[in-house]
């Protein structure tokens, strides 16, 4: 692949032309010249700049691989952050004895609760009739109360009615009677007995009888002293005369 040049013979002088040159520089050193006749081809440098390339780009199919496993671990990490799968469990089968078992004790159950539903009743039967009777004991006991403070003031009112007839009641004195009346009505005060009245003895006291053709029925003919009623309850019966018809 290389051509040496011969070495000249020292011995041989003036055989070549030039032959003295020659001998004059016999002293240096012959050049060596390399020569590489080896062609770069395309196709080569292609595949150089390729392999060159492969040590900074990765192949297509390591990137894919890698893409498949991240999104592996990604899927791993979410189910483990969201816990285990919930499976519903197979329903057991229930022989027959466990459902009778359930049957009687589901009885049993129902007629407790029926049970005490109808104490629950009871009980509030019972309450809602302590009330009533707490409500009627109540104005009983308020009724009784007023009648005691009314009934110690009729004789103020009889003193009245007598001053009434003989019409001493006038002026001042007439006018506190009419207010004093009025008051101890807002109370439930009601007088009964008027002259002409039919005799009811639930009512009416008769201190005296006699008999008239000008009635038609037992009838008050005299009222000495009027009657007081506090609502239905009998205050004080009136005392009265009485005609019976001839």
């Amino acid at each position: 692949m290389t051509d040496k040049p011969r070495a000249a013979d020292p011995d041989s002088t003036g055989s070549a032309p030039g032959g003295s040159a020659s001998a004059g520089k016999s002293g240096e050193e012959p050049r060596v010249v390399i020569r590489d006749k080896r062609k770069i081809t395309e196709t080569a440098g292609a595949d150089a700049a390729a392999a060159d390339a492969g040590t900074d780009v990765p192949a297509e199919g390591l990137v894919e691989e890698a893409e498949v496993v991240v999104d592996e671990i990604q899927v791993e990490a979410a189910e483990a952050e969201a816990g285990p799968p919930v499976v519903d469990a197979p329903a057991e089968p229930v022989d027959a004895a466990a459902a009778t078992s359930l049957g009687a004790e589901l009885e049993a159950l129902r007629a407790d609760l029926d049970e005490r539903t109808r104490d629950l009743q009871r009980v509030s039967a019972e309450y809602a009739n302590y009330r009533k009777r707490v409500d009627r004991d109540r104005g009983l006991v308020t009724e009784q109360a007023t009648g005691a403070v009314l009934a110690a003031l009729l004789p103020i009112l009889d003193d009245l009615d007598r001053a009434r007839e003989h019409g001493d009641l006038v002026g001042p004195f007439g006018a506190v009677a009419d207010q004093l009346t009025t008051a101890l009505g807002k109370f439930g005060l009601t007088p009964f007995g008027e002259k002409g009245d039919p005799f009811d003895p639930t009512l009416h006291e008769a201190v005296a009888h006699q008999t008239s053709a000008d009635v038609t029925e037992p009838t008050c003919v005299q009222v000495m002293r009027r009657g007081y009623q506090i609502g239905e309850r009998l205050l004080r019966p009136a005392l009265v005369a009485v005609a019976d018809p001839e």
